[in-house]
């Protein structure tokens, strides 16, 4: 549900609930938002917060990483350092730092008692995909280093043979010419 939806439809609902006043009825005592409620409301928030981010244009994702990098300097720790993690761990956006979301990540699971039991397993399981994908761009640089020393003579003289494309800027029909007056 887009969240212009859900603000309209709590403003519905709180008008229509104060309307028990004009009938002289007691209005209902709302209960206390249980912990597990409140929790999931703060990861839907995480969540939606990221959608907005990957999906959102430049200018509000730009937006979103400010908001989240001002919070963090107010408060290193906590949900704060927490969102900024988040943040610099996802795709999609310029602002994108795996490494510094790693350090930020661990930082944030330094204080587990800042954090809810909902947070603190959304921390572990993002802190996880940015170990696992640092070690595989880790990996994926070394093998690409080691590929042609490890490569045979053959496979070295293959590549060597192989044709080159041609420059850039040159049409079809240049280069035929060049192949027929040649």
């Amino acid at each position: 549900m887009r969240p212009e939806y859900l603000a309209f439809l709590c403003l519905a609902l709180a008008g229509c609930g104060s309307l028990g006043g004009l009938r002289s009825e007691k209005p209902a005592v709302a209960p206390a938002p249980s912990t597990e409620s409140v929790q999931a409301a703060q990861l839907a928030s995480y969540i939606t917060g990221l959608q907005q981010l990957v999906q959102g244009s430049p200018a509000e994702q730009a937006e979103i990483v400010a908001a989240a990098h001002a919070a963090y300097d107010q408060a290193h720790q906590g949900p704060a350092a927490l969102r900024y993690g988040l943040v610099l761990a996802a795709p999609s956006h310029p602002a994108r730092d795996p490494v510094q979301a790693q350090r930020v990540l661990r930082e944030t699971l330094a204080r587990p008692e800042l954090l809810n039991i909902v947070e603190r397993a959304l921390a572990v399981v993002e802190l996880q995909r940015v170990d696992a994908e640092l070690r595989i761009a880790t990996e994926n640089e070394r093998l690409v280093g080691e590929g042609p020393a490890r490569a045979g003579p053959a496979a070295r003289r293959a590549v060597a043979d192989r044709p080159q494309p041609p420059p850039a800027g040159r049409t079809g029909r240049e280069r035929k010419a060049e192949k027929g007056a040649g």
